[in-house]
């Protein structure tokens, strides 16, 4: 059977993360996406908020970790993201894509990223 999700996508939030002083120092934009795999079919036929993750608390969550934290790599915040989503909420497995489009790489790209898969199962 197919897993349900929750995604919420296109998250955008100052941080500071990277290896170099200015980066710490500066501080630039990331862009997250968050994936909730759970079973969704009581919310679906019950139409309550109580029997799934509410959107803005998983939001503050993802917002509190970037924010407030300072780690070197990007898959540093995406692990730090997954565990306090699987920590706070009743998930089966999170996914978690970090993009930095202003990583400090001479060349033209769209973003550099890393995307991490972590379940409570595991």
């Amino acid at each position: 059977m197919g897993k349900d999700k929750l995604i919420l996508s296109g998250m955008q939030f100052y941080g500071r993360h990277g290896v170099f002083p200015e980066e710490k120092a500066m501080g630039q934009k990331f862009v997250i996406d968050v994936e909730l795999s759970l079973d969704l079919r009581k919310a679906g036929t019950s139409d309550e908020i109580s029997h799934s993750p509410n959107y803005a608390d998983v939001y503050a969550t993802v917002k509190n970790v970037t924010t407030q934290n300072s780690f070197n790599l990007i898959e540093a915040l995406a692990e730090a993201i997954a565990q306090k989503i699987l920590a706070k909420y009743r998930v089966d497995q999170v996914r978690v894509r970090i993009q930095k489009p202003h990583a400090p790489i001479s060349g033209i790209f769209d973003y550099m990223g890393c995307e991490i898969t972590r379940g409570n199962k595991e």
